[in-house]
């Protein structure tokens, strides 16, 4: 018997021994292992579409292999680069203003003595990120109006001429960016508010009879506690660089900053289900799938080297 199949074996009766003491955890666990399997693991299957001249009608298993067809007709396409720019751009200018200030807003938070000035910080940074998306566009479509909107008239007051930020591209990724910053900021600052409260109190209080002033103990101490925390954020945050969040850019989006609003995601949403070419939009979602993943690893291993806090 090999030393695998001995090792096979052995965690095999492990696993069981477990499952009979703990039965309804590992039940609790299959629920969301099922669900994954579900929703993210079987539609791998389809992910042949994007070598296939795919026919609804014919199937699988009627529709002509064409190979890589269609990433040739993909990345010869006029759109491919604009694309690329478009989601890339935004992805890193989103990466990085929103996320060195969830940090800031956590160490913060820590810093604040009275309870209940601090429970009312986290209600009111947290509660922006409870509007749904739809209702955050709509906002942001009353507040930059031309006609009426408040910034507009806050413009006039001054002098200056109505502007339409809605429907200029030089306008859209900072609008993008920094309205989901005010949204998100407060949320994710919970994690990082996590690891704070799990630094040993006494090396602050050490710290504090060394003689060591507010800023000193949070760059000393604060800051290098949760760093490995933000790492793995930062992995995490990388590897969707090429994901950048389809709802809000396609409700921002209309025939005047298409130039700067057309990203790969809505792409693929219009190429797929409007013009129902699933095949392409299969090739042209995998590749960015693909791109992700080798950031992914790349960023992590970086990481490993760097600080040994990588996710693996």
């Amino acid at each position: 018997m090999s030393v695998r199949t001995r090792r096979f074996q052995y965690y095999t009766l492990d696993f069981f021994k477990y499952f009979k003491r703990h039965p309804g955890l590992y039940l609790l666990l299959a629920i969301p292992v099922i669900q994954v399997f579900i929703f993210k693991y079987l539609p791998m299957y389809g992910l042949q579409m994007a070598f296939m001249d795919f026919n609804p009608v014919a199937g699988y298993a009627g529709s002509e292999w064409i190979w890589f067809e269609n990433f040739q007709k993909f990345f010869s396409s006029y759109v491919f680069l604009r694309l690329i720019v478009n989601t890339v751009g935004l992805s890193l200018y989103q990466l990085i203003a929103g996320f060195p200030i969830p940090i800031i807003l956590a160490v913060c938070i820590n810093e604040l003595r009275s309870r209940s000035l601090k429970k009312t910080v986290q209600m009111v940074t947290y509660a922006p990120h409870f509007i749904s998306m739809v209702v955050m566009v709509s906002i942001m479509i009353q507040v930059f109006s031309p006609h009426n909107g408040f910034v507009n008239i806050i413009i006039t007051a001054f002098g200056g001429s109505p502007v339409n930020f809605m429907g200029k591209p030089e306008y859209f990724k900072s609008m993008y960016v920094w309205t989901g910053v005010w949204q998100n900021t407060g949320y994710s600052a919970i994690i990082y508010i996590a690891a704070l409260s799990g630094i040993d109190p006494q090396i602050q209080e050490a710290a504090i009879i060394d003689g060591a002033s507010k800023m000193q103990r949070i760059r000393h101490i604060d800051l290098p506690g949760i760093m490995p925390t933000a790492v793995i954020l930062l992995i995490l945050n990388c590897g969707r660089i090429m994901s950048v969040g389809f709802e809000k850019a396609f409700l921002m989006q209309n025939s005047m900053n298409i130039t700067a609003s057309e990203i790969i995601s809505t792409y693929v949403y219009k190429v797929g289900l409007l013009n129902g070419d699933f095949a392409y939009s299969t090739t042209v979602n995998l590749f960015n799938s693909l791109i992700n993943f080798i950031l992914l690893v790349a960023v992590n291993k970086i990481a490993n080297k760097v600080s040994d806090a990588g996710l693996w």
